[in-house]
């Protein structure tokens, strides 16, 4: 039986979790079938039966040799994957464009890290792919790194086709979608793959899986699922990536007019003239800028149609589109780009910035001080600073605070970029090396 179709037909009153009871009189969203863990609805943390099932047929859709669901988003699944390839006082080469979860792993093992740079786009100002040379020097470099870890798709839709000869691992939290249209990219493939199933298919927010190709680390990555996943797994979560999954499985006519509404939206929004659309891998991945406006200036224009953007930056918007967009979103957003106002062009390329110095670990940092930001330069940075979404490190602890990095810093809070720190003491402080 699915888990859905138990879900539905659960008769029994609880005398257990959750405290809510599953009364309607309390108006919860989706209580009904919010419950936990009781006879004959399976365990996510020892499945044998509904679960177990569900992740075997997920393994099957995807192609790998196995997979764990999670409830905990795709965080839980990086530190999970960091954890199992970590050894003491070892080194991990990184994308320098990884997401947070990636440098905060890489601190929990204590791990010392070096950075591989991505391609460089100077038109938008936003990195690209990595590629096989960098991926290669690297490791020559470090022979003895634990693993390579690199974010593929980006946020902005560039995909890094690559392998290596240590344990590679790729955040996918932005491709679940790969794979299942021709018009897509075809899944990742490495040792470890991290999919986000709620970023861009029909699941509910904080649903993921890890996938495992490599039978080496089939123990070590269910032993840190199991620490850093909650012991209380959402049912309600767990429904939706069996749901997901049962669309997948059928879902080839709702990818061939996904891409007659992708293919209508392109051809038209390239006749503007004004609008500018990134060349990215995955044209489901809405890139695009406009003459004369700044990224929130554009973000801004949209909400008066109605749209929320996905993110805004200097000079661009990222727009994430799904299978389950509509032709009249697609249309709300077409009118939207037709009436905006016409201004000249402004801007001319943005230079690939230099990787930050480092003086010291991110684990080496024991104390902190508050430093006024202008003060702040030539210093060792004590927090993470990063633009959110999708979070990546601008800056991470250790390294060391440049003219650049402040003339940045104050730039994106003047375009209104959401710029975050583990301090939010931003944009007046920062947090340095005690």
């Amino acid at each position: 039986m699915k888990l859905n179709d138990k879900l539905q037909n659960n008769d029994l009153y609880p005398f257990h979790m959750p405290g809510h009871k599953r009364n309607k009189n309390f108006n919860i969203p989706a209580s009904e079938i919010d419950i936990t863990e009781i006879d004959g609805f399976d365990n996510l943390h020892s499945p044998t039966d509904l679960l177990d099932d569900m992740q075997k047929e997920i393994s099957k859709l995807f192609g790998a040799k196995k997979s764990i669901i999670s409830v905990n988003g795709s965080t839980c699944c990086i530190l999970a994957a960091i954890s199992a390839v970590a050894k003491e006082n070892a080194t991990i080469i990184i994308a320098r464009n990884c997401h947070k979860s990636v440098y905060n792993a890489c601190y929990i093992n204590k791990l010392k890290v070096e950075y591989i740079e991505p391609e460089y786009n100077t038109e938008f100002g936003c990195y690209k792919n990595i590629t096989q040379k960098s991926i290669d020097t690297a490791i020559a470099k470090h022979p003895n790194a634990c693993a390579v870890v690199i974010t593929s798709p980006t946020y902005e839709g560039y995909v890094s086709n690559v392998s290596c000869n240590i344990p590679l691992i790729i955040d996918s939290a932005h491709g679940a979608h790969f794979g299942f249209a021709d018009f897509l990219p075809k899944q990742a493939k490495a040792d470890i793959v991290i999919e986000s199933l709620h970023k861009t298919l029909p699941a509910l927010t904080q649903s993921a899986v890890i996938h495992i190709n490599n039978e080496k680390f089939f123990g070590k990555v269910k032993k840190y699922m199991d620490i850093y996943e909650t012991s209380s797994p959402s049912y309600v979560i767990m429904a939706s990536i069996e749901k997901c999954t049962d669309f997948l499985k059928n879902s080839e006519s709702y990818f061939k007019q996904y891409k007659i509404l992708l293919d209508n939206f392109y051809n038209k929004v390239n006749k503007l003239g004004n609008i500018h659309l990134l060349k990215n891998d995955d044209i489901t991945r809405i890139v695009l800028k406009a003459d004369g406006y700044s990224g929130e200036e554009l973000a801004n224009h949209l909400r008066k149609f109605k749209i929320e953007v996905e993110g805004a930056f200097l000079e661009y918007i990222i727009l994430i589109s799904t299978v389950c967009d509509t032709e009249d979103g697609f249309n709300m957003l077409l009118l939207a780009l037709t009436n905006l106002e016409k201004r000249d062009k402004i801007h001319t390329g943005y230079e690939k910035p230099n990787l930050p110095m480092k003086d010291c670990e991110t684990y080496e940092i024991e104390e902190t001080k508050e430093e006024y930001l202008e003060k702040a330069k030539n210093k060792v940075c004590g927090e993470y600073i990063y633009a959110y979404p999708p979070g990546s490190p601008i800056i991470a602890p250790g390294e060391i605070i440049s003219d650049k990095f402040v003339y940045q810093i104050k730039k994106l809070y003047e375009s209104g970029v959401n710029i975050l720190s583990d301090s939010n003491l931003l944009p007046l402080k920062i947090l340095t090396k005690k």
